[in-house]
């Protein structure tokens, strides 16, 4: 795989760049083109065929534009409503998807209760609802739709992402470590690994929080190294390892979250896609 070519990396807004932010970790030497689609979000609070259309016109703006070698699309959303299409209408590129944490969870609980906090979309599709039929009988799962807390993530609307965090964890029940609490949490979106500070202050902190980030990471970088020499897997050029930013939305939203969450400067440029 040549390592000129970037990996585009895609999601409703900021909350990709926890998605992002671990694979700069695990694959310090890669280029990335990430794409937040804030005009048209928020994703989890649309139907499957306006997350179809945008996953699909980002896709081939970034295949088109970017000459990417593999696509991440770093939304819980998106992944549920549109993988196996891209999958199907881009073959030969590798692509990634990510999903709720269910299985690690029931694995780690002690109690067999697992909370699961994520979009209205993410919990209502197909892939996730077969996800948890694939899981019937390892874990007892509280499903939390969280509706407005990815946007109040977006807007940095701190005041607001307590009272959700707030509202919707006690919604779910009791946490700890007794018979019948809740002793693992997925966050299964994106957005929400932003605010585990927040959301440990609701649930304690003996309760395990399980986000996609970092599996993913694995194994994008376990994929593109079955696709290339292993000599050019090692080779690392910083003068290449840079991330551009792009926004369909406001530009400065996304600014400000790279240099909040990421530690790190960005130019966004604003992007206008199908």
């Amino acid at each position: 795989m040549d390592d000129v070519h970037p990996i585009g990396v895609f999601d409703s807004g900021v909350g990709g760049l926890s998605v992002l932010r671990a694979l700069q970790a695990e694959m310090p030497w890669e280029r990335f083109v990430y794409v937040a689609d804030n005009g048209h979000a928020p994703y989890g609070e649309r139907d499957d065929a306006h997350v179809l259309r945008r996953s699909h016109a980002i896709a081939d703006y970034l295949i088109a534009s970017h000459r990417i070698k593999a696509l991440v699309v770093a939304c819980n959303t998106a992944t549920a409503a549109a993988i196996h299409t891209l999958r199907a209408a881009y073959t030969s590129l590798p692509i990634v998807g990510i999903e709720p944490a269910l299985k690690p969870a029931a694995a780690a609980s002690k109690t067999g209760m697992v909370g699961v906090m994520a979009t209205r979309g993410t919990l209502n599709s197909e892939k996730f609802r077969a996800l948890l039929t694939s899981l019937h009988g390892t874990a007892t799962f509280v499903l939390q739709p969280c509706d407005g807390l990815a946007d109040a993530i977006e807007r940095s609307d701190q005041s607001r992402i307590a009272a959700l965090c707030q509202q919707y964890t006690h919604a779910m029940g009791p946490f700890g470590n007794a018979a019948q609490a809740i002793d693992t949490l997925v966050l299964g979106c994106t957005h929400y690994a932003f605010v585990l500070d927040e959301l440990i202050k609701c649930v304690g902190p003996a309760v395990g929080l399980l986000e996609g980030g970092a599996p993913v990471a694995r194994h994008t970088k376990r994929l593109l190294a079955s696709q290339a020499p292993a000599a050019d897997i090692a080779v690392v050029l910083p003068s290449k390892a840079e991330t551009a930013f792009y926004s369909t939305g406001d530009v400065q939203l996304l600014d400000q979250a790279v240099s909040r969450w990421m530690q790190t400067t960005s130019h966004t440029q604003a992007l206008q896609v199908g």
